[in-house]
């Protein structure tokens, strides 16, 4: 194991060495105006003509209408939200249960073809894309809420179930499902991706609320990760490991996931401050001082502005923080009294609560659609969303970094994000036919993963790594990628799941 061990570390040592001829070496200062040129590397997976021109008939017998290989169906699968190129798949199937994901990937690994999972689409680091071309599996149709267990407060789901469609049918048991990305993602693709949103700070990620799944394996097999107990100390945690995988490991088929009870109380609201600085120092206090707030999301005026025009909102265009509290009513008034008292000390205007339900959802729904109101405020450019996480601690240097590299390259990119845990966002506004433009955007993405990573953070907080984020990860993770490939090979040896993705292609695609 060892031996294998370092000739994984040599590939990727190897690939990390072909990554410089393109201007970008993860863990290596270089010039920070020098275009990344990423995607050279990315795109360059082997593809298995052969193997995939046996499996489409195949699979057409099997499938039938459900197997489809039109060009507007496969470029929408292959679709992704940021600037890499649409790479498609050869073929997607509607897939309706675990037996028929497994007949799938039982005929794929034979002739060594990728698997390419597929939720809502609404992932943001090309993780969709098919660089070897294959199967796209599309989730859609295993929509199911299969049980619900209030007095245990977990429920057990298909992974093509969105979070609103479940906490829609969790509504009359008194639960809810609290991870909230702004899309409508399915639970399935937000385990894949190890998602978070707004209510992260106080219910934790979606690694925090997964109990156990059940996957099919590269060979088609079919495993259950762990069983409806709280907590168990039998084994490997093979739930962690599948959580975050990206489809790379195998394709979640069923989740465990922990429920809450809907809060006594509920109570939130805005509040304007001088500049950003303030406002982070405003959410770096509140934090340390253990106020448990449940959310408390960071606006720039840009994107103040930008959710004005969208959202139909009047909110002073200021850097803003929205926040909510949840618990008894004498616990959410006390909570609300503190922050107040902590957001005056920073400037922070006075709090302006939203009192009834409908107001408050307003407000968050403008946070959940603050991307398409960037998109909105600039029609006929392109927009494309990154992320970083730090400690709590660095939150406000990091941010304030962040918005003079963009003023430095003449970039508009608004700002928001879940700063509770040190997460925020740049909403990246481009000429996508500018060449010069992309490189700029590129430069500063590139320049905000490295100084994240710098400061102990990460280069991805909540997008997953996908095939955006792969130049970073020798840099974030060390000697740790190799052992991550390793397990990859181990697991997946024909690299047929979601291949150029999270790790080097160090096998056949």
């Amino acid at each position: 194991m060892i031996a294998g061990l370092s000739r994984v570390s040599e590939l990727v040592h190897e690939w990390f060495g072909a990554l410089a001829q393109f201007g970008s070496v993860p863990g290596i200062k270089s010039d920070s105006t020098k275009p990344e040129r990423r995607m050279a590397v990315i795109t360059s997976i082997k593809r298995n003509q052969a193997g995939i021109d046996v499996v489409i008939p195949i699979l057409k017998q099997r499938f039938g209408a459900r197997l489809r290989t039109g060009e507007d169906i496969v470029r929408q699968h292959g679709h992704t939200t940021t600037w890499l190129t649409n790479q498609p798949p050869d073929a997607v199937a509607f897939v309706k249960d675990t037996a028929e994901v497994s007949a799938l990937v039982s005929i794929c690994n034979e002739y060594q073809v990728p698997v390419i999972p597929y939720g809502a689409g609404t992932s943001l680091e090309g993780h969709l894309n098919a660089p070897g071309g294959g199967i796209s599996v599309d989730m859609s149709a295993m929509n199911q809420l299969i049980a619900v267990h209030a007095e245990d407060l977990d429920c057990v789901i298909q992974p093509g179930i969105t979070r609103k469609e479940l906490n829609g049918q969790l509504r009359d048991t008194g639960l809810f499902f609290p991870v909230d990305p702004g899309a409508d993602a399915t639970l399935g693709g937000m385990a894949a991706t190890r998602a978070s949103g707004t209510n992260a700070v106080r219910y934790g990620t979606m690694k925090d609320n997964v109990l156990s799944v059940e996957a099919v394996m590269p060979d088609g097999s079919v495993i259950r990760t762990g069983r409806r107990a709280k907590k168990s100390s039998a084994g490997y945690d093979l739930t962690r490991l599948l959580i975050g995988s990206e489809g790379t490991l195998g394709v979640i088929t069923e989740l465990n996931l922990r429920l809450c009870g809907i809060p006594e109380a509920i109570s939130g609201g805005y509040c304007g401050f001088p500049d950003v600085d303030a406002a982070c120092q405003t959410v770096i206090e509140t934090i340390q001082y253990g106020i448990p707030v449940a959310r408390i999301e960071i606006l720039d005026a840009d994107q103040v502005r930008a959710c004005n025009a969208y959202s139909k909102l009047d909110l002073p265009e200021t850097t803003m923080l929205f926040v909510e509290f949840h618990g008894s009513q004498q616990g959410v008034r006390e909570q609300a009294e503190r922050f107040g008292e902590i957001s005056g000390g920073y400037g922070g205007a006075d709090f302006h609560w939203a009192t009834r339900e409908e107001d408050r959802n307003k407000l968050w729904q403008a946070r959940h659609d603050a991307y398409w109101a960037v998109r909105n405020a600039y029609p006929g450019l392109y927009v494309f969303a990154t992320d970083a996480c730090v400690p709590i601690s660095n939150l406000a240097e990091c941010v304030g970094a962040a918005r003079a590299d963009a003023a430095e390259l003449g970039l508009i990119a608004p700002i928001v994000g879940h700063v509770g845990d040190g997460n925020f966002h740049l909403t990246v506004v481009i000429d996508r036919s500018d060449p010069e433009a992309l490189a700029r955007a590129e430069t500063l993405v590139g320049r905000l993963a490295r100084r994240a990573i710098e400061m102990d953070g990460t280069c991805t907080g909540e997008h997953g790594v996908g095939q955006g984020k792969m130049a970073y990860m020798e840099q974030e993770m060390g000697p740790a990628l190799a052992v991550m490939s390793a397990i990859k090979g181990a697991i997946d040896p024909n690299n047929i799941m979601n291949p150029g993705k999270i790790i080097p292609a160090l096998g056949r695609a």
